[in-house]
């Protein structure tokens, strides 16, 4: 079955290992590459898949790529296709918490990376023009997308993606829109998907609390995937709230610090750095918090990090987008939707800004973003030759 897709993995690998920016970086990368590219998907399927994502806790861009692979192939080619995009960012993540003690400051602050920033705000322009084009069409989503692009730029809080897209579609069901009339089966709803995740929950939860209050010898590593599975079941707006989240957990009430808050932020700032999931720094952590035990430990806690932190997401948007399909033929969930597109579009303006308000502003660094924008507004150069070239600018000058 996956010979059929062959040509889409390879595409998935290219993305995987190119696509900067974060969760929204990332969509604008999509949209270049699996809606314009490959047609894979529709702009506006693309847009309801990210839209979707954003209710669910967990990896958001990720679970969007998954779902792009399961309208392909199903569930088989939905996991893979999950599997191959976390893969080379976790790889380079884990292989810094070997790597990160042979490390001096000097040596983390390489320039390869220097203009791969400004690079991200232009994809995240060209994601944003895009998206507007597709869903504004009147003044009520105008205002809707103009309030979440000032509400997601201000507001910090890793409920405010969530709250927004729910009001969204309250705001967008007071329209009198209608419901086409087209014929599509109903997705049959995987019950599987949501008892297994329940079940891990419960039963990872449970391990670590026998391992932890019996003083087992191999405590950390259930103690550590119950941590990152609670991490993906429940945090909401991306890597900075997962930061956080480990920074408390691993850093601040740690009874024994497991690192320093300067060695999870110096990981932080190396992930930002490199193509993929920004949940990737799990491997990192994961590593971190296991290598005391010794190299094999360590590089179990690379492995089970990653899966501990994205099967939530994968178990639980394979369960909940055939619920989400079935209830678009209502006309309150059908209305919703214009508000909701909206909703990500004004995120995604309000992520660009805030990215280019935090580079230096130079012309140089204007110029590679405008320079980005213009080569996939106006050209079919493929995005990874973008990315090649700007890491190809930061090692020659």
């Amino acid at each position: 079955m996956f010979l059929r897709h062959i040509s889409f993995l390879k595409a998935v690998i290219l993305h995987s290992l190119t696509a900067y920016g974060g969760p929204q970086g990332h969509l604008a990368m999509m949209l270049k590459t699996f809606v314009h590219q490959r047609k894979d998907v529709t702009e506006q399927e693309l847009m309801e898949y990210n839209a979707f994502c954003q209710l669910l806790p967990g990896a958001s861009s990720s679970q969007t790529l998954t779902l792009i692979g399961y309208k392909r192939g199903g569930v088989p080619l939905a996991i893979l296709t999950l599997l191959i995009w976390i893969t080379p960012a976790c790889l380079l993540m884990g292989s810094l918490s070997f790597l990160l003690q042979y490390f001096d400051k000097k040596t983390l602050q390489t320039d390869i990376f220097k203009y791969v920033q400004p690079m991200a705000v232009g994809f995240l322009a060209y994601g944003g023009i895009r998206a507007y084009r597709i869903s504004i069409r009147n003044m009520a989503t105008l205002a809707i997308m103009l309030v979440s692009m000032l509400a997601a730029f201000y507001l910090k809080s890793p409920w405010t993606f969530p709250a927004l897209i729910i009001l969204g579609g309250i705001v967008s069901n007071f329209s009198n829109k209608r419901i086409p009339d087209l014929p599509e089966k109903p997705k049959k709803i995987q019950w599987t998907n949501i008892w297994l995740f329940v079940a891990i929950f419960v039963l990872a939860g449970f391990l670590s609390e026998v391992a932890r209050a019996n003083d087992w010898i191999t405590r950390r590593p259930f103690n550590l995937f119950e941590n990152f599975y609670r991490f993906g079941s429940l945090v909401f707006g991306g890597g900075d709230i997962l930061i956080a989240m480990m920074l408390e957990q691993y850093v601040s009430r740690a009874k024994t610090q497991f690192m320093s808050a300067e060695e999870l932020l110096t990981g932080a700032g190396i992930m930002r750095a490199l193509p993929g999931p920004t949940f990737s720094v799990s491997a990192f952590v994961g590593g971190m918090v296991m290598r005391n035990l010794g190299p094999g430990y360590q590089f179990l806690g690379c492995i089970l990090a990653p899966v501990a932190i994205f099967l939530p997401s994968l178990l639980l948007v394979l369960f909940f987008f055939p619920i989400w399909h079935n209830l678009k033929k209502h006309v309150i969930i059908y209305r919703a939707l214009e508000g909701i597109n909206a909703v990500v579009v004004g995120i995604m303006w309000a992520a660009t800004f805030i990215l280019f308000l935090a580079i230096p502003f130079t012309w140089y660094n204007l110029l590679i973003a405008l320079w980005t924008l213009g080569l996939l507004y106006l050209t079919r150069v493929p995005s990874p030759f973008i990315v090649l070239a700007c890491l190809l600018l930061g090692w020659l000058l």
